[in-house]
């Protein structure tokens, strides 16, 4: 005969309930006990039904995850976070890749994650009638991109902070031509852009440095685009001697053009990135660095807990730390002409 809940249960001593929190990884109970339930669930042969614990909760065990660009760097990297610690806790993720203007669309008028999850974890920034539409669900919200918005959980850094450092990292270098790599062309209602752009020139113009627009370009936060946009860069009738890009892929892209162009970092253009991507060690890329990994995970964390805890009041915004990171990147410019 099988093993049931209620056999683990009585071999262990616990309540049956307490055996389905501790396989489903749920709080509540403490490690020791834990492992003696795993224990004994093994010894026994008992494997936790998933359609009986949805019959008995209510639950699908299910997570909507909603990205524009399952392929990008920043994007990858939140949501293999975020499903280990579903996965862990028990739930599988259900995934929507959303690029394009007509895929998203249709997802909002047929909402097809309604009543098939517990949860939404949107990687991407909906406007007033999407937020609303997401609402309409009944379901905790939780994203990891933009700012406070109502009836979701926010889990993010400051982009203003961020963009500041490493923007006065340049000027406190002596460096007066500064230009910028942007993603302008990025997801739909990408605000990140906008934010980092304006502490850009508010940097620049607390160092009483007249912007000058032929030093912006953008990179639509990929490698190929930040090389595109540095070679423009460089073609202007003034180059810059320092970049701020912002993004670390665009960064990249941006060494790659000057390597192309014979020209070195920081001996030629100096370049900070934003996000200390897994390779910019390697490339020795001065960036500031934002714990990517742990946002995803913080936000999978708080969406489980908000499951576990409906009655809680939910954080608004939790704000994870940020650094300027110096390697080899950046350096003060070479007295040749105006700077």
């Amino acid at each position: 005969m099988t093993a049931s809940i209620n056999d683990v249960a009585h071999a262990v001593g616990v309540s049956a309930s307490t055996v389905s929190r501790a396989l489903r990884g749920r709080p509540g109970v403490s490690d020791e006990v834990r492992d003696r339930i795993a224990a004994v669930a093994a010894q026994l042969g008992y494997t936790a039904s998933r359609s009986a614990s949805s019959l008995a909760s209510g639950r699908t065990y299910t997570i909507g995850v909603l990205v524009p660009y399952v392929g990008r760097w920043f994007f990858g990297t939140v949501l293999d976070a975020a499903e280990q610690v579903f996965s862990t806790a028990g739930y599988d993720v259900l995934l929507y890749n959303l690029g394009s203007p007509e895929t998203r669309k249709r997802f909002f008028t047929k909402l097809p994650v309604r009543k098939r999850v517990d949860a939404v974890l949107s990687l991407l920034i909906p406007d007033d009638e999407e937020s609303a539409a997401l609402r309409s669900l009944g379901v905790p919200l939780a994203t990891t991109v933009g700012g406070a918005r109502p009836g979701f959980t926010v889990v993010g850094i400051d982009d203003r902070v961020g963009t500041e450092s490493a923007v006065r990292h340049l000027v406190n270098l002596g460096h007066r031509r500064i230009g910028m790599i942007s993603g302008a062309s990025g997801p739909l209602h990408w605000t990140t852009p906008i934010e980092r752009r304006n502490a850009y020139l508010n940097v620049l113009a607390e160092a009483g440095i007249e912007h000058d627009p032929a030093l912006e370009a953008d990179g639509d936060y990929t490698v190929e685009g930040g090389e595109r946009a540095m070679t423009e860069l460089l073609a202007a009738s003034r180059p810059p001697t320092a970049v701020f890009a912002q993004s670390d892929e665009m960064a990249m892209g941006a060494l790659r053009a000057l390597r192309r162009h014979r020209l070195k970092a920081p001996d030629d253009v100096s370049v900070v990135g934003f996000d200390d991507h897994e390779l910019a060690d390697v490339v020795g890329l001065t960036t500031v660095a934002q714990p990517v990994a742990e946002q995803g995970a913080e936000a999978a964390r708080l969406l489980l807990r908000r499951l576990d805890e409906p009655d809680a009041e939910p954080p608004g915004h939790v704000q994870m730390p940020i650094r300027l990171v110096l390697r080899e990147t950046t350096a003060p410019p070479r007295p040749r002409g105006p700077q």
